[in-house]
């Protein structure tokens, strides 16, 4: 099924959601809501599909990369994959792993966009919800240029690329909310835990999916 006849199905009015998301980008803050030296909880977060079903896992982590904390939900998804709206598939899901956390972090990784994002990245979103900085590490941009390190929306630093290992590909570090740049890319570059590609705590949450996957089926 095409974009167009996804549309039509579940009746979304594509107008009004970029409406809301422009509108909710407006209350971001990209700046540090605390001294993220002194962090000590790190979240991390997981999606994925399972027998039909949306499968969201979660994690809470020390300094030393121990879970301290983790849940999962399976549910049933609402809304399509339209490029640009993934939040409105997946927020929901996300809110309700986050809600059955007792440790809360202190930052999240989130598989997904923050403002490198057109409108609202998934790492946004999520931050808007639950009200904990969050960095969005993405695979992909849209409509942003690179220069050097730096990922540019409209001339204006937005993120960084990261490439942990040689060979690898690069993985694109930005603020979802209450965070820097700055601190986004040197958080994450810190994560790095070779021989592993991705953020210890990312690597730590597809550990824990997988697990919970083969629980599951």
């Amino acid at each position: 099924m095409n974009r167009e006849e996804l549309i039509k199905k579940y009746d979304i009015d594509i107008a009004k959601l970029e409406k809301e998301q422009l509108k909710l980008a407006k209350e971001l803050e990209i700046k540090d809501k605390i001294d993220f030296s002194l962090a000590d909880k790190f979240g991390a977060i997981s999606t994925t599909f399972l027998k039909n079903k949306f499968l969201c896992c979660i994690i809470v982590c020390n300094k030393d990369y121990e879970i301290i904390d983790r849940a999962y939900v399976l549910e049933k998804v609402k809304f399509p994959y339209l490029a640009g709206f993934r939040a409105y598939r997946e927020l929901p899901i996300m809110v309700m792993a986050f809600n059955k956390l007792k440790e809360k972090p202190d930052v999240f990784l989130v598989p997904g966009q923050g403002i490198i994002h057109p409108r609202l990245g998934l790492a946004s979103h999520f931050s808007l919800s639950v009200g904990v900085p969050t960095i969005g590490v993405s695979n992909s941009i849209i409509d942003c240029k690179i220069k050097g390190e730096d990922i540019l929306k409209k001339e204006k630093k937005v993120g960084k690329v990261l490439i942990s290992k040689s060979g690898s590909r690069p993985m694109y570090i930005s603020p979802g909310n209450l965070i820097t740049v700055k601190t986004s890319y040197d958080l994450c570059k810190g994560f790095i835990n070779l021989p592993h590609k991705k953020p210890e705590p990312l690597h730590l949450v597809g550990r824990y999916a997988r697990d919970v996957g083969k629980e599951l089926k």
